[in-house]
């Protein structure tokens, strides 16, 4: 098996997780759930997937592993994955949820929750290890029972949401709600409305399509451009596959950056301690009088950061990352009442706050948003880029002090290094190029920083350039 946990959940080949390794992996979490004493015999197991052509056939290949382990398996259906882990922090349950997130369809994942929330690297470890030592029925059983809970997880999770904001208050803003193939795109055209916008709904498919919130496609970006303009929209908003990161677009059809989508959500919250990856925008620190905690790349490590941050008194703790997921630590005071912590990517939180800022400040998205006074960042991927391929990349960069400075010669001179995760370089004009791999999936990152969008585009155009003409000297 070819399965790798990577930023968030495991990933691998469709056509090999519509076989025996979703069973074997959701056997050994359930094993590990029972080892561990977070569930006994008979407790519920939430399970929920996305709308990809494979994801039912590996929920049912999940079902039959927590019926078989002694759990009781509970489909929650098509539903986002923050409703499904709230729903399972509300019920005391563990949950899995089948996604690939904004992967091509080619490829599929699961997330494994606890009881208490998302798993961490530990239990990761210990997941893997159990899987090793189980092997799947040779014949396919015949459907286990189960039962249905997906109505009631995406009611709660509706409510959770109205509580954010007062009645009305998103009313006189005009909407589109880019809809594609992501399990968001009905309870987001709810939630609008519930709160007085005018909804245009767009772009609905019934194929799976990818949307990488962190690197919207230039085809992507073209439709955006058009319906915000044909239809005088105030803002465009959707999300990825299953609905933990926000997209975001201005009233000019430019997307908003996913870590500008989440600061603006903690200073919509009043959170006085902020968590968030090193590829996140390095203006943020001044940018606030938040304190600012960062990690690694991923939600496992967003979560270890809270978990700290939330234990100093009085703590209000935001975490997001990069591509605008969203998570909080702390239960916040909000028009409805209170908000409980929710631990996990949400895009739902963002997406209210940025649309309740713009309409409180009586100003277009992208006045709100350049208010910040951050620098600008971009960011894209290389797919198909094989991982063996990143690594040698990445270890001749770090080889011999010179070749960075060689490699990077065509853009700039560097002038600092972190290597947190992957290579940050700060170059001489304070400019920022980062290289990072992606821990599960053929996919080569690049991320840019500079005082001008003109400036980021060049930055990333010439970044990835030159991780292409590496690969083709290496591969020659």
């Amino acid at each position: 098996m070819s399965l790798k946990f990577g930023t968030s959940g495991l990933r691998g080949l469709s056509a090999e997780l519509v076989g025996s390794p979703s069973y074997v992996y959701a056997a050994a979490f359930a094993k590990y759930l029972l080892d561990q004493n977070l569930a006994a015999s008979g407790d519920r197991v939430l399970i929920g997937y996305d709308f990809r052509d494979s994801s039912p056939a590996i929920a049912a290949n999940v079902r039959q592993a927590v019926h078989d382990t002694g759990l009781v398996p509970v489909d929650c259906g098509t539903l986002p994955t923050p409703a499904l882990a709230f729903y399972g922090l509300e019920l005391g349950a563990a949950s899995t949820m089948i996604t690939g997130s904004h992967i091509p369809a080619d490829r599929n994942g699961i997330k494994f929750y606890l009881p208490s929330g998302e798993i961490t690297k530990q239990d990761e470890k210990a997941i893997t290890q159990r899987a090793a030592g189980i092997s799947a029925p040779e014949t396919a059983a015949e459907e286990v029972p189960f039962e249905e809970l997906g109505k009631e997880a995406v009611a709660r999770f509706m409510q959770r949401n109205r509580e954010l904001l007062a009645p009305e208050a998103l009313k006189g803003l005009k909407v589109g709600i880019y809809q594609h193939s992501t399990v968001a795109r009905d309870m987001l055209a709810g939630i609008l409305k519930d709160f007085g916008a005018e909804t245009v709904l767009l772009g609905r498919s019934e194929t799976f399509i990818p949307v990488d919130t962190e690197a919207v496609s230039g085809e992507t970006r073209a439709a955006l451009k058009s319906w915000s303009s044909d239809h005088s929209l105030d803002a465009i908003v959707s999300a990825d596959g299953d609905g933990d990161r926000p997209l975001i677009v201005d009233e000019t059809g430019e997307p908003v950056n996913g870590d500008i989508c989440g600061f603006l959500a903690a200073l919509f919250l009043k959170a006085n301690r902020i968590v968030t990856p090193i590829t996140s925008n390095s203006g943020i620190e001044t940018a606030c009088v938040c304190a600012v905690r960062r990690t690694k790349v991923g939600s496992p490590f967003v979560i270890a950061g809270m978990d700290v941050e939330a234990s100093l008194d009085s703590a209000l703790v935001v975490g997001f990352e990069a591509n605008g997921g969203t998570l909080t630590a702390s239960d916040f005071q909000v028009a409805g009442g209170t908000l409980s912590a929710l631990p996990t990517r949400d895009c739902f939180l963002p997406i209210l706050a940025v649309l309740a800022t713009a309409r409180v400040a009586n100003s277009p998205v992208s006045t709100v948003t350049a208010a910040l006074g951050l620098n600008a960042t971009a960011s894209d991927r290389l797919k198909d880029f094989a991982q063996e391929k990143s690594a040698a990349i990445m270890a001749w960069l770090t080889e011999e002090e010179g070749n960075l400075a060689l490699f990077l010669k065509p853009v700039g001179v560097p002038a600092a290094v972190d290597t947190l995760d992957g290579l940050r370089i700060t170059l001489e004009d304070g400019s920022v190029m980062h290289f990072r791999p992606s821990g599960n999936a053929p996919e080569m990152r690049c991320y840019v920083e500079a005082s001008s969008p003109e400036i980021c585009k060049h930055l990333l155009e010439s970044g990835l350039n030159l991780l292409v003409s590496f690969d083709r000297t290496e591969t020659a």
